[in-house]
């Protein structure tokens, strides 16, 4: 099974208690948001691959550790996910952007795919798929379905997310076993429409300011 990993720091518990506030505007929302990305990032690279090499510094030569193995790719779920890019590229400046576009019918619940563009080398790459909400767990599983379709091996995708709910986690961990799952909160559960509570709203809407 995948790990559930809760980004339980201090600091962005204060930040996800800011970004929950109905009287936060948009502004602020993207701002936290981008911060809080940051230390999800952080953490979802800590396992990259190193290797030795040798540098001179103004005192002496020595063998220093720098990232090595497959390259990255942000997949950002549409709209929402594009809110966490820059806080990813930040950390992984080198890092290429696919986008996965997706809505949810609000009668079905369902996600629905409309747009799908990657770099052509992804299926050489670690993909970390990004989306504020783990919700149903629907749009990520399709995400990763169809990053699946392009032979990229789940193995080496991974899901970040600010707020997850139990149901979503549990849907997402039997769809995809090997994909691991960071967020900064695990909430109670969804509500009767599939809404994460007490979550924080609509992201999409709030980033954008669309409410």
């Amino acid at each position: 099974m995948s790990k559930l990993v809760v980004i339980d720091h201090p600091l962005v518990q204060h930040k996800m208690a800011m970004l929950r506030d109905k009287n936060l505007g948009t502004k602020g929302f993207r701002e936290l948001v981008n911060e809080i990305t940051m230390f999800l990032g952080y953490e979802v690279t800590r396992d990259l691959s190193v290797e030795d090499i040798e540098i001179e510094t103004p005192l002496m030569k020595t063998t220093q550790k720098v990232i090595s193995g497959k390259k990255l790719a942000i997949a950002p779920i549409l709209r929402a996910g594009l809110g966490m890019v820059d806080g990813m590229l930040l950390l992984t400046p080198a890092a290429k952007v696919g986008h996965i576009g997706m809505f949810r019918d609000e009668e079905t619940l369902e996600p629905q795919e409309y747009f799908f563009k990657m770099p052509q080398d992804i299926d050489e790459r670690e993909v970390i798929v990004v989306d504020p909400m783990l919700a149903t767990g629907g749009s990520a599983i399709m995400a990763i379905d169809s990053l699946v379709k392009r032979n990229v091996d789940p193995v080496n995708v991974k899901f970040v997310c600010l707020v997850a709910a139990p149901e979503g986690v549990k849907a997402l961990q039997a769809a995809y076993p090997q994909v691991d799952i960071y967020t900064a909160a695990l909430d109670e559960k969804l509500n009767e429409d599939g809404y994460i509570l007490p979550g924080l709203g609509d992201a999409g809407d709030r980033l954008f300011g669309t409410l």
